[in-house]
């Protein structure tokens, strides 16, 4: 893959400001925005395939893009959620290292999605993301790729208002309360599944209004951070990995997240044992699931409510390059940054990277 030239738009305060001195761990010796080229360089890889009704074509590319741009990170990285175990993919399977500085650099554990949302790119549809966390040795939990119930809710809450345990009126009702609001002024987001019938039924009874999403729900979880969206609430299942991704998010800007894994047979539980999961019925926290420093950076692969998708332009000069829009957050210091990016490309190259 060639190297692009990219111009960082970055919009922010100085993270080095918000270090402190005598703080010397791992993640602040990896340069956070290089996170960001590694999410850029899946999504422009994926962005080259949107609309063009093949899934697994769309995931491959990012896969490999992203794969390919942690060679040059001053890390030694593990995947602890990928794209599945050793012997059901090729890269970025779980326990793979990556990083240029196997047993030389910091040991950072990884979580990553290359493309979160595949039939939304094939289907050329909204919030297409590259997403990955990555936080300090042992602290994202190793999550087995099954269904989680979730439930979140943004920042400015008493803590505790959400609770999985309890039924989903009981928790509307407990962020109306804390809100100053009525039940029927609740905006939920939930994916549009056959499974979440019920729920959906439950919440209309209510009153509330429910944004149905058909994919994506990192996208859909971090939407709770974000008053321009109106969503208040993120409820139902998914992906379990997806569930420590939006976790992570939430790490860095604020929220409430409670996820339980949830098992359709015993192989799922088996697999999730063989993680080091015992409590298969245990409601996981926020810091249950990322803790201590984190980050947290996303791409847009499609146009979406949190970021914009990759777009090809010519410049004055003739030159062909592919714009990005991403965001990379931190635990530690709470910065979010909002980072465009232009990258320079050859028609014969597909996909370029930093």
């Amino acid at each position: 893959m060639n190297t692009p030239t990219t111009t960082d738009l970055v919009a922010g305060s100085d993270m080095l400001a918000a270090k402190s001195k005598n703080v010397d761990s791992a993640m602040e010796r990896v340069l956070v925005l290089e996170m960001v080229r590694v999410t850029e360089a899946a999504a422009v890889a994926a962005a080259q395939l949107v609309g063009r009704g093949d899934e697994k074509a769309a995931d491959a590319a990012a896969v490999e893009a992203m794969r390919r741009a942690f060679d040059d990170l001053y890390i030694d990285g593990r995947v602890v959620i990928g794209e599945g175990e050793r012997d059901e993919a090729p890269m970025l399977y779980i326990g793979e290292k990556v990083g240029g500085a196997p047993g030389k650099g910091p040991k950072i554990d990884i979580a990553l999605d290359p493309l979160e949302g595949t039939t939304i790119t094939a289907k050329a549809g909204p919030n297409a993301l590259a997403v990955l966390a990555a936080a300090e040795e042992g602290c994202l939990l190793n999550a087995p790729d099954v269904y989680m119930d979730k439930l979140a809710v943004g920042p400015g809450y008493p803590d505790g208002v959400i609770d999985l345990a309890k039924s989903p009126t009981e928790n509307v009702k407990a962020v109306a309360a804390a809100k100053g609001v009525e039940p029927s002024e609740i905006i939920v987001c939930v994916l549009d599944r056959p499974r979440h019938a019920e729920l959906i039924a439950e919440l209309r009874s209510l009153g509330c209004g429910v944004v149905l999403i058909g994919d994506g729900d990192v996208a859909g979880v971090i939407a709770v951070t974000d008053q321009d969206t109106t969503i208040d609430m993120y409820m139902g299942q998914g992906g379990a990995p997806e569930g420590v991704l939006a976790a992570a998010a939430l790490r860095c800007v604020g929220g409430q997240f409670n996820g339980r894994l949830v098992f359709r047979n015993e192989d799922e539980k088996a697999r999730a044992r063989k993680w080091g999961i015992t409590e298969l019925d245990r409601i996981y926290r926020l810091e249950d699931l990322a803790k201590g420093d984190c980050i947290f950076a996303a791409t847009g692969v499609t146009d979406g409510s949190l970021l914009e998708g990759v777009k090809k332009r010519k410049k004055a000069t003739g030159a062909t390059i592919m714009t990005t829009q991403s965001v990379v957050m931190r635990a530690s210091s709470g910065t979010v940054r909002w980072i465009r990016g232009e990258h320079r490309i050859s028609e014969h190259r597909p996909a370029p990277r930093d």
